[in-house]
């Protein structure tokens, strides 16, 4: 959500359109949260937004927990307000994909709007009425109020075409006779088969070019990364530790490493995020320079601004781009050049493409009729911008292009894994390195933006173990890296120590319950006369011997009573037992039913959830439910209803990711 200067909400009569999306545990965005913490002001009358009429579009991911949770918000309080809307709520879910309900959605606004301008109008007409009017005039100013309210709402949407393409044209049959006869059955990236490809296409229109780049004969220096986020002051501090968690021969590599945050004003609770600020990776920035035409201006300076007599509306600068730099500085720290290309992008892309058969490819892919293939071939199949560029090797972008489309290079979240009580000084934390491997779609293997990158930024402090786990290297580099606080205002340990809590964390889900363990530890051994609640941890990974992370912790952990319970189980090892022992941690959880409902139903202790959403999160959370309706004898809607209201007292937290 982006809150323009110039509009007042408190004073603003016009109709206001709002689109926010949501973040982490259901809060609104960064742009957003000032403007949230104003109106939940409970001193404020309930008249207070009465003179103020509202379309509200949320964007959200039902994959996670409080879908369009930063829209509901916004809506609920503006409507506890006495804001009216004059337009139906749309919650778009990026799960499903956006355009979905975004499309109709904005489709609907314009009548919405003209409809509310037109109300508004005749009550402005109404107050200011004179009691005498000729007739000779009587018709005239109504038609021409007709002419100018049709010129607004047309003006809109005109510049909301240039936007996002929400008109479409219409292409002929008989121009793409030319291109050539289908060559395979079944579709793919770079083929299509009919009905698509035999379609006359409703393609988005040409969203307006705004971006100029000029390059620079004059030498200077890049800007600070600090100047790149918005969220509030960074940090640059050193890693001092690089620990491998997993055997060599695991299915993924999770690395722990130790950052020095003593001579930093960096302060954490166990359970908050932070985010790591990441380059894109170099090579790519290297193979769309060459793609680009621009090898041999890598490190020239360029200035960046906004295009004379441009047809976008308000075009501006992006925030993320400064206004000077080097083009490599651009493309490594601004650029998300990973991102998957909005449809928008490939409208554009079609313009700067040579070959008829893959101009035909990328109008498909853009249009309505390609939608089905879109989604298949670039959306799940997770294609970049380089991806493109090698399947269509005759498009050939600008670079102001790229500005105007490709997204911020977001920063990358991370659960912190220690505790500040524990390791004073230290911030640690774990993360699998993430592989993208090679595909139909994909002609090389990935590894993640930030996780690749870290690995190979520590790669010297590893000196993994052939008969351990992992071997730990203490650093004696200067590598660095920036770092911002993220703190999760929910997904902490317990105010009162004596009620128990259950964690649930497979895999590098595990990481901010170490963190939860070693801060009691240390509570425990300065409060000696404190009661402490027990405590519950179920974890679950593909081998014991391979990929069982932070196992000689655990086992301290237990052994000094930190730990109460460890419930522990491996999906892939093999069993010689009569009944197979358990392979995920929901099915642990159905073992220890009568406790978990004990913990959370008799002694209401906590239950915190970390790892991943599709394949864990969903899978808890309907055993949970299994749980209470049998513990409770009660029906599962009854089951689910307590969840709920769990959920609702902070006492069912998560920190997913999908």
């Amino acid at each position: 959500m982006v809150v323009h200067l110039q509009y007042n909400l408190e004073t603003e009569k016009d109709p206001v359109v709002i689109v926010i999306s949501t973040t982490g545990t259901g809060e609104p965005p960064d742009t957003a949260r000032k403007f949230v913490k104003k109106i939940q002001d409970k001193t404020l009358p309930p008249d207070h937004f009465a003179h103020l009429q509202y379309g509200l579009l949320g964007l959200g991911d039902s994959e996670y927990m409080f879908f369009c949770n930063g829209g509901r918000t916004v809506d609920r309080r503006l409507q506890e307000l006495g804001a009216q809307h004059f337009y139906d709520t749309g919650l778009a879910d990026d799960c499903v994909g956006l355009e979905l309900v975004v499309d109709p959605w904005i489709d609907g606004l314009w009548l919405a709007l003209k409809e509310a301008l037109q109300l508004q109008k005749e009550k402005e007409g109404m107050n200011n009425a004179v009691s005498a009017v000729s007739s000779s005039l009587s018709t005239g100013p109504h038609a021409v109020h007709e002419l100018k309210l049709s010129s607004e709402v047309q003006n809109l949407k005109l510049e909301d075409e240039g936007a996002r393409g929400s008109d479409t044209l219409s292409q002929k049959l008989d121009d793409i006779n030319h291109v050539a006869p289908a060559r395979d059955a079944e579709p793919s990236l770079v083929h299509s088969v009919p009905p698509v490809s035999q379609s006359a296409l409703n393609i988005p229109a040409l969203p307006p070019e705004y971006i100029e780049v000029e390059f620079q004969d004059t030498q200077g220096e890049n800007p600070h990364l600090s100047s790149l986020i918005s969220e509030g002051r960074t940090f640059e501090v050193p890693v001092t530790k690089a620990i491998q968690l997993t055997r060599e021969d695991a299915v993924k590599t999770a690395l722990l490493l130790e950052l020095d945050i003593a001579d930093t004003a960096f302060e954490y609770q166990p359970g908050d995020a932070f985010c790591v600020i990441c380059p894109n990776n170099v090579s790519e920035v290297e193979k769309l320079l060459h793609i680009l035409g621009l090898s041999e201006k890598g490190d020239d300076f360029v200035c960046v601004k906004v295009k004379q007599g441009t047809k976008k509306k308000g075009a501006v600068r992006p925030q993320h781009i400064p206004e000077r730099s080097t083009l490599k500085f651009i493309l490594t720290w601004c650029l998300e050049i990973r991102a998957i290309p909005k449809k928008a992008f490939l409208r554009a892309l079609v313009e700067c493409t040579s070959d008829a058969g893959e101009k035909r490819r990328l109008q498909e892919l853009c249009s309505r009729q390609g939608a089905s293939d879109y989604t298949h071939f670039i959306r799940d199949s997770n294609v970049c911008l380089l991806d493109l560029l090698h399947a269509f090797p005759s498009c050939k972008p600008s670079l102001s292009l790229l500005i105007e489309h490709l997204p911020k290079l977001q920063a990358r979240s991370y659960s912190v894994s220690s505790s500040d009580l524990y390791q004073p000084g230290r911030l640690c934390f774990v993360f699998n390195v993430v592989e993208f491997p090679a595909g139909p779609s994909r002609p090389v293997s990935r590894k993640g933006v930030c996780t690749g990158w870290l690995a190979e930024l520590v790669a010297p402090l590893l000196h993994p173990s052939k008969n351990s786990q992992g071997m730990k290297g203490e650093s004696s580099s200067t590598e660095k890296i920036s770092i911002f606080p993220r703190p999760n205002n929910a997904f902490h340990l317990p105010a009162d120590p004596s009620v128990p809590f259950i964690m649930v964390g497979p895999g590098t889900g595990i990481a901010p319950f170490i963190g939860f363990l070693q801060h009691r530890q240390k509570l425990r051994e300065q409060h000696t006369d404190w009661q402490f609640g027990e405590t519950w941890l179920f974890f679950g990974c593909r081998h014991q011997d391979r990929d069982y992370l932070f196992k000689d912790e655990l086992q301290c952990f237990l052994k000094n009573g930190t730990l109460t319970h460890l419930k522990v189980c491996f999906s892939r090892d093999s069993s010689t037992a009569e009944v197979a022992p358990p392979k995920y941690v929901q099915d642990v959880l159905r073992l220890c039913a009568k406790e978990v409902a004990r913990v959370l139903l008799k002694e209401r202790g906590y239950f915190y959830i970390c790892g991943d959403k599709k394949h864990m999160a969903d899978d808890v959370s309907d055993a949970i439910v299994d749980i209470l309706s049998r513990e409770m004898e009660a029906d599962k809607l009854e089951a689910m209803k307590i969840l709920a209201m769990l959920r609702e007292a902070k006492r069912y937290l998560q920190d997913v990711w999908s």
